[in-house]
């Protein structure tokens, strides 16, 4: 039963492969300079045709800019190339060296205010007759039918978010109001299944504050619960409505950006590092960028070995 967009992007390359005939078909994400491969339908390996097999797995990223389907996107080249060594563009692509691609069919697909998500493309290593050529309503119609039910789950997931987020309010930390480690595991293994199935980007902060302890042995607990607090309201203050801010326990806090790129993460590490200077709260901070090839779960491990080296860092330094 096609009941979700994984579904029915298998279900369409299956489709698609059988009609047009080539090897390999791919439904892929844009995602700042990476091309992702979500999901993909080969055909089996035929006798006499050992190694023949494309073999991309779903995770693999190329540079977007090296693909056929940049070039299609931006119009320099036909949605279906029989032969793609006589389209210029697709002759003279980087991944044309990297992989054989006889033929080429590619649509793009996109969100529902129109923007580029990813594709929808099939490959084959030979040329292929140019009655295939015939087929671009048929592609064309079954991106759009993806588009059309990919925009559908990327709403319903804002929704999902909320509904997460009141689940995890029943875990509050009582004396900062944010989330602690039980709804931060819920919260991040709930996100992960998203990321996972679209290709989402996201950012973690693992931060662990410099005084807290030093401030309860001076100036009593009551100083340190107000630098806990003041701590909590900094993190908030720069964070999105989609956005997580946790406290871990003790001077452990933890941050999840979803749709997050490279650039997004730069921006939001200034503004934490401004705001909690605002603030006079001293810290240690590490980031990790969640990347094909790693879950959330592992994404915050990086950041919180980034965060212990940038402590021990300030130790020295001190």
């Amino acid at each position: 039963m096609i009941n979700d967009f994984a579904a029915a992007a298998q279900a369409t390359m299956a489709y698609l492969r059988r009609r047009l005939g080539l090897q390999l078909w791919m439904v892929t994400r844009t995602e700042g300079d990476d091309w992702i491969v979500l999901y993909t339908d080969e055909a089996a390996e035929e006798a006499g045709t050992a190694g023949a097999r494309y073999g991309i797995e779903p995770g693999r990223t190329f540079p977007w800019t090296d693909t056929f389907c940049s070039r299609m996107v931006l119009g320099h080249g036909p949605g279906i190339a029989p032969s793609t060594r006589d389209v210029p563009a697709y002759a003279h692509a980087p991944l044309a060296a990297q992989m054989p691609a006889g033929a080429y069919v590619g649509v793009p697909l996109r969100r529902a205010d129109g923007s580029l998500f990813g594709t929808l493309c099939g490959f084959d290593p030979q040329p292929q007759p140019d009655t295939i050529g015939k087929e671009i309503d048929t592609v064309t119609l079954m991106g759009e039918l993806l588009s059309k039910i990919l925009a559908s789950e990327l709403e319903a997931g804002t929704a999902e978010r909320h509904a997460d987020r009141a689940d995890a309010d029943a875990t509050r930390d009582p004396l900062t109001g944010l989330i602690n480690r039980r709804g931060w595991d819920l919260l991040v293994q709930r996100e992960e299944e998203r990321c996972s199935r679209y290709g989402h980007s996201a950012c973690v902060v693992s931060l662990d504050l410099d005084d807290v302890r030093f401030i309860n042995d001076t100036q009593g607990r009551a100083a340190g619960d107000a630098l806990l607090v003041r701590t909590a309201q900094a993190l908030e203050s720069v964070t999105r409505g989609t956005d997580t801010v946790a406290r871990l326990g003790g001077d452990e806090f933890a941050m999840l950006m979803v749709e997050c790129d490279y650039f997004d993460a730069q921006a939001l590490l200034l503004r934490v590092q401004e705001a909690l200077a605002a603030a006079d709260v001293r810290a240690a901070l590490g980031m990790a960028l969640r990347k094909p090839g790693y879950d959330l779960e592992e994404t915050f491990a990086m950041a919180d070995a980034e965060m212990s080296r940038a402590k021990r860092s300030r130790k020295v330094l001190n």
